[in-house]
């Protein structure tokens, strides 16, 4: 994808009704991938023991990683006011870098004030929702595969990217908090 972005012509890869977007706003899409692609490889580091054990490390891979999303979250958010797809798409994608840019904040602040617990419940949140790069592109190929056309399920996409990521990190959040309790 990262390939695509960059090296081919603007909106090669993209839907054609895409196209004049790519073309008219390539640098805020290019702030947004390179920078949302950054967090999406540094940040699977941060859930290794090796790494969270030497705080030094850990700490300088999240300072990038937290730049990142700050950088990617800013350009997305921007990115959500020319999304294909209508309203659906706009809010979808806008919510998506807000909630993106607040669980940074919320994770950076609760390392800041020495709330380990905070911090990596915030982290994680905040890694589900890097995720929606990658969520997207599995819808987009299982909707294709599926005969669905472009127009037809691109607007829930704003949607489907990210808020299942979200609902599961929830779970496993809750679940893991109700079994660390004394019973």
């Amino acid at each position: 994808a990262i390939y695509s972005y960059i090296i081919l012509p603007p909106g090669t890869t993209v839907a054609p009704a895409m196209r004049a977007a790519y073309e008219e706003h390539r640098v805020r899409i290019l702030t947004h991938i390179i920078a949302s692609a950054t967090a999406l490889l540094v940040g699977p580091f941060q859930f290794f023991p090796v790494v969270r054990n030497r705080r030094s490390l850990h700490r300088k891979l999240g300072y990038i990683y937290f730049a990142s999303v700050a950088i990617g979250g800013a350009a997305g958010f921007a990115m959500a006011f020319i999304a294909y797809g209508g309203l659906a798409s706009r809010m979808g994608f806008g919510t998506l870098a807000v909630l993106w840019l607040f669980t940074a904040a919320r994770a950076l602040l609760s390392v800041k004030n020495k709330d380990y617990s905070a911090h990596q419940t915030w982290a994680i949140r905040c890694f589900a929702l890097t995720l929606a790069a990658v969520t997207l592109r599995i819808y987009l190929g299982l909707f294709f595969a599926a005969g669905f056309t472009f127009d037809a399920f691109y607007p829930a996409l704003g949607w489907l990217c990210w808020v299942p990521n979200l609902l599961f990190v929830e779970r496993v959040l809750v679940r893991s908090h109700t079994t660390a309790q004394p019973g």
